[in-house]
C-alpha cells in the first residue's frame, strides 16, 4: 500500500513512477527531529526531502509557512521551484511554492513577511535577513519543516557556521521544527549529522552504479607546466560531437575562459557551445541554463557554478580538466552525467600538466576506493557569532543566558566556552576595551537584564551588511601614460605589489607604477622574469588525502598504469637521485644557470608550499645564503639564490619556523587583509551605508587603520585572535607545515646533486615566481656595477 496521498498516488502511478526504499524510509522517519539522507546523484534525494511536506499539506494546505528549504546557490532555488511544480501541478495540490533570494523583488520579500507561502525556497543570507526582522516570530511560528541541500557544501564555510546558528533560532521560534539534511558526497556522515543536529539519523541510499571514469589518452603529451589542458582540445571536440551533452570543468574562471577562447576557435563544426561562471551577469547565465535545459548546447564549459545539484537537461558526459585537488569535487561532478538514478555516470578526467597525470591517477583509485577527502572544520569561528548576535539584536531584546544556551545547541558551537560568548557580546555591545570610548561601536545596551540595540533605528545598518561572503574586489588596470585601460586584476593581488614590480597581463609584462583611486597604473616593461597576476579561487591545495596517494603511487617499483612519458619520467628521477616518500622529507640541491638552487618536496599543499618558502628564504637570508627567490607548487618549493645549502638543520627546526611565521605575520600585509575580512563579518566595518556600497579602496583604509590601532592598544582584542586563526588556517596552512614535520620526525634528506634533476625541472617553467629582497640583490648590482666598469677599461 502506498504511503502516498491519494492525489498523489495516483499522479505517481500516471507516470509509472514507484518510490524509492530512501524516499520510502524518509517518508517512515518524517517525524524524527533531524534526520540526514546520503544519497547519490540522480537519486531523487531532493524529491525525498519534500515528499513528508507534501503528504503532510495535502490537498487542502493552511494558511502559513510549512517548509524551508534551504540551498547554498540561487540557481538552485529557481531550478527546485520548477522542479516541485511538477508534482504539485500534476496531482492538483494547493501549495504555494516562493523563492525568496538577492533576485527576488523588494515587493515580493515585503508580501512574504505578511503572506509567506507554504514552501519557501531561499539561502543562508536571505534566511539572516529574515530571521533579522521584529516579526520573524510571527514568520516562523508555525514551521514544520526545514530542508538543507547540498549541506555538505555549506557545512565547509562559514556560510555553514552562520546557518548553523540560524537553524538554533528557528528551532526557538518552532520548538516542533523538523531537520532534514540532504547529500550525495559525504566523507564523515557522524560529523555532518552533528552539523545538522543533535540525535540526527543518518539515511543511507542504495549508492548505485560506480561512475564510467577514466583518463583522457590524447596523442600528445601535457606540458610540463601550465594548467590550461588546451593540447587535448581536439579529444575533448571529439568527445563533445559523440554526446548529446558535455559538461566541461575547470577549477578557476580564468582557466574556464581561456579554454573556451581556445575550444571556439578550434570548433570548426560551430557545435553550440556555451560559458558558465560566477564572474558572469545573472542575464547571461539564465541565459546558458535555459538553452541547457531545452537541450539545445551540445557543452558547457564551467566552474564551480555548476558543482550542486541543478537537474541540467540531458547530460550524458563530464570532462574535469586539469586535476580537481580534491576527490569530493570529482565525485560531485561527475555526478552531473546521467543525472538519473542506476544509471552510471560518465566522466574523463584531463591532467593539465605531466604532473597532474600522477595526481589524476591518485584521484581515480581514490573514486574508485569510494575514499573522499575532507578537512576538520575546527570550532565555529568567533566573527561569525558576532554577528549572530547582532542578528537577535535587530529581532528584539535577548537574555545573554538562553541565547548562549541556544548557541551550543549548533554543532560548530557545542564546545563554546561562556567566557568567549561573553568576550564576544562584549565586542558587539561596544567594539572591546580599545574602541569602547567611540560612540560609533555603542551597539548594545542592557535594560533590566536584557540586551537590545542601544538606537532601533541602527537595524538597517546593521541588515545592509549581513552575510558572511567577503566580495573580491576588482581594480581598473590602466597605462599611466596614455589612460589605455587593459582590463581588472583582484585588489588583494595588488596590495602585494610594489613600485617596479612586473606582472603579466592582457598577454604582455607590464610595470607596476602606482594607485591613482582605483585604478592600477601600469608602464610597459621589458622584463622578462615577471609577477603574474592571481585570480580568486585559482590556486586550491591538493588535498592530504591525494597527496597521501601520489606519494603511494611514487614508492612503487614501477607503473603499468601510468602512461608511458609519466613512468619513464619518474624512473629517470629514480635513477638520477631519488622519489619522495612519506617518511622522509627530500630536499634536493644543485647548480643551473648560474645560480644555486634548493628543492623542497614537502607534498603539503599549495599554499603550505609557498609559506615555506617565505619562511625557510627568511632563514637562508639570516645565515648569510643570500636567496633570490622561490616558487611553489602543491608538492614542492624551488628556491634560487647565490649560496649552495649544505646544512639544512637550521632551516627545517619546527620551533625557528614557528618564531619566523609569528615575526612575518606582524607586519604582513596578508593579516590586514584577513583582518578586513573577520571585520567585515563581524560588523565592526560596513560593506554598505545607506544603500551605498563602500569601494575596496575605502573598506581597506577603514580597516587598515582598525588593525593598526587594535595592534598597538589592545593587542588581545577578538578580532585579532579571529584574524590570526584565520591567516594560519587559510592562506598561510602552516598546519600542513607541522603535519608535514610531525610525520618525518626529523628524518631530512639532502642530497648534493650535479644539475637540475627531472622532478625539479617543471618547477623552472611555474608562473608566480616570488622575488626576494635581500642582501643577494645587493651583492648581484655590486657584480654588475663591477662587470660594467671592467668593461669600460675603469679597473
Amino acid at each position: 500500500m502506498s504511503p502516498l496521498p491519494p492525489l498523489l498516488s495516483r499522479w505517481f502511478a500516471a507516470k509509472g513512477w514507484e518510490l524509492q526504499p530512501h524516499q520510502q524510509t524518509m517518508l517512515a522517519s518524517a517525524d524524527r527531529p533531524s534526520t540526514l539522507l546520503i544519497a547519490p546523484t540522480g537519486g531523487g534525494k531532493t524529491l525525498a526531502g519534500f515528499l513528508p511536506s507534501l503528504c503532510e499539506l495535502g490537498e487542502n494546505p493552511p494558511a502559513g509557512l510549512h517548509t524551508l528549504y534551504i540551498s547554498p546557490l540561487k540557481a538552485l532555488t529557481a531550478d527546485i521551484r520548477r522542479n516541485l511544480r511538477r508534482p504539485i501541478e500534476g496531482a492538483g495540490l494547493a501549495i504555494r511554492v516562493e523563492d525568496r533570494t538577492s533576485d527576488t523583488a523588494a515587493t515580493a520579500r515585503k508580501r512574504q513577511r505578511v503572506d509567506p507561502p507554504h514552501i519557501l525556497l531561499t539561502t543562508p543570507e536571505s534566511l539572516a535577513l529574515l530571521l533579522s526582522y521584529e516579526d520573524s516570530s510571527k514568520i516562523f511560528a508555525g514551521l514544520q519543516r526545514v530542508i538543507v541541500d547540498e549541506i555538505h557544501a555549506l557545512a565547509e564555510s562559514k556560510r555553514g557556521d552562520q546557518l548553523s546558528l540560524l537553524l538554533t533560532r528557528l528551532q526557538s521560534l518552532a520548538p516542533s521544527l523538523r531537520r532534514v539534511g540532504l547529500s550525495a558526497t559525504v566523507e564523515d556522515p557522524p560529523a555532518l549529522a552533528r552539523f545538522l543536529g543533535c540525535n540526527t539519523q543518518i539515511l543511507n541510499a542504495d549508492p548505485g552504479p560506480d561512475p564510467d571514469i577514466s583518463m583522457l589518452e590524447t596523442p600528445q603529451a601535457p606540458p610540463w607546466a601550465g594548467a590550461g589542458g588546451r593540447y587535448a582540445i581536439p579529444e575533448i571536440l571529439n568527445l563533445i560531437k559523440a554526446h548529446r551533452t558535455t559538461l566541461i570543468f575547470h577549477n578557476t574562471r580564468a582557466q574556464a575562459e581561456l579554454f573556451f577562447h581556445a575550444l571556439w576557435l578550434s570548433n570548426i563544426d560551430t557545435l553550440p557551445i556555451g560559458i558558465h561562471h560566477g564572474s558572469l551577469s545573472r542575464e547571461q547565465r539564465e541565459r546558458v541554463e535555459a538553452a541547457m535545459v531545452a537541450g539545445e548546447l551540445r557543452a558547457v564549459v564551467c566552474t564551480g557554478s555548476l558543482d550542486l545539484g541543478i537537474d541540467w537537461g540531458d547530460v550524458d558526459l563530464v570532462v574535469q580538466v586539469g586535476a580537481p585537488k580534491n576527490v569530493k569535487r570529482l565525485v560531485q561532478r561527475i555526478g552531473r552525467a546521467n543525472h538519473r538514478y542506476n544509471t552510471p555516470s560518465k566522466a574523463f578526467i584531463v591532467p593539465a600538466n605531466r604532473f597532474e597525470v600522477i595526481e589524476c591517477k591518485a584521484a581515480l583509485d581514490a573514486v574508485k576506493a569510494h575514499n573522499l577527502d575532507g578537512e576538520p572544520r575546527g570550532a565555529g569561528p568567533l566573527d561569525v557569532l558576532c554577528q549572530h548576535i547582532l542578528i537577535h539584536a535587530c529581532a528584539g531584546a535577548f537574555d545573554a543566558v538562553a541565547l548562549y544556551e541556544q548557541v551550543i545547541t549548533a554543532g560548530p558551537y557545542r564546545h563554546l566556552l561562556w567566557d568567549d560568548f561573553l568576550k564576544a557580546l562584549d565586542f558587539v555591545a561596544n567594539g572591546g576595551y580599545a574602541l569602547r570610548a567611540y560612540d560609533r561601536w555603542q551597539r548594545l545596551k542592557q535594560t533590566n537584564g536584557l540586551w537590545h540595540l542601544r538606537d532601533p533605528r541602527s537595524a538597517a545598518l546593521i541588515r545592509q551588511n549581513l552575510g558572511t561572503i567577503v566580495d573580491t574586489e576588482m581594480l581598473k588596470v590602466r597605462f599611466r601614460s596614455r589612460g589605455q585601460a587593459l582590463g581588472e586584476i583582484e585588489e588583494s593581488f595588488a596590495s602585494s605589489l610594489t613600485p617596479g614590480d612586473t606582472f603579466l597581463f592582457a598577454g604582455q609584462i607590464v610595470r607596476y607604477e602606482g594607485l591613482n583611486e582605483m585604478t592600477v597604473e601600469v608602464s610597459r616593461s621589458t622584463a622578462t622574469d615577471p609577477k603574474v597576476a592571481v585570480y580568486g579561487g585559482s590556486k586550491f591545495s591538493t588535498s592530504t588525502l591525494l597527496a597521501d596517494r601520489i606519494l603511494q603511487i611514487l614508492q612503487q617499483a614501477s607503473w603499468p598504469d601510468l602512461p608511458q612519458h609519466t613512468a619513464d619520467w619518474l624512473r629517470l628521477q629514480a635513477e638520477v637521485s631519488r622519489l619522495p616518500n612519506r617518511d622522509t622529507l627530500l630536499l634536493e640541491s644543485f647548480p643551473h644557470d648560474g645560480r644555486e638552487h634548493l628543492c623542497i618536496y614537502g607534498f603539503a599543499g599549495r599554499n603550505a608550499q609557498q609559506t615555506l618558502g617565505l619562511l625557510v628564504t627568511k632563514q637562508m637570508e639570516n645565515q648569510g645564503l643570500n636567496p633570490l627567490g622561490f616558487v611553489a607548487t602543491d608538492y614542492a618549493t624551488l628556491i634560487w639564490g647565490l649560496s649552495p645549502v649544505t646544512d639544512h638543520a637550521p632551516l627545517f627546526a619546527a620551533k625557528t619556523l614557528r618564531e619566523g611565521l609569528e615575526n612575518w605575520l606582524q607586519s604582513n600585509a596578508l593579516m590586514k587583509r584577513t583582518f578586513r575580512a573577520v571585520a567585515l563579518v563581524a560588523g565592526l566595518t560596513e560593506r554598505s551605508n545607506q544603500g551605498r556600497r563602500k569601494t575596496g579602496r575605502q573598506a581597506t583604509f577603514s580597516s587598515d587603520i582598525l588593525y593598526d590601532t587594535l595592534r598597538r592598544y589592545d593587542p588581545e582584542h577578538l578580532l585579532l585572535q579571529v584574524t590570526r586563526d584565520e591567516a594560519m588556517r587559510g592562506l598561510i596552512d602552516f598546519s600542513r607545515i607541522e603535519e608535514m614535520l610531525t610525520r618525518v620526525q626529523g628524518r631530512i634528506e639532502l642530497r648534493r646533486l650535479p644539475r637540475v634533476t627531472p622532478l625539479a625541472a617543471p618547477l623552472f617553467l611555474e608562473p608566480g615566481k616570488i622575488p626576494i629582497q635581500g642582501q643577494a640583490r645587493e651583492k648581484l648590482a655590486d657584480s654588475a656595477a663591477e662587470a660594467l666598469m671592467k668593461a669600460a677599461g675603469l679597473e
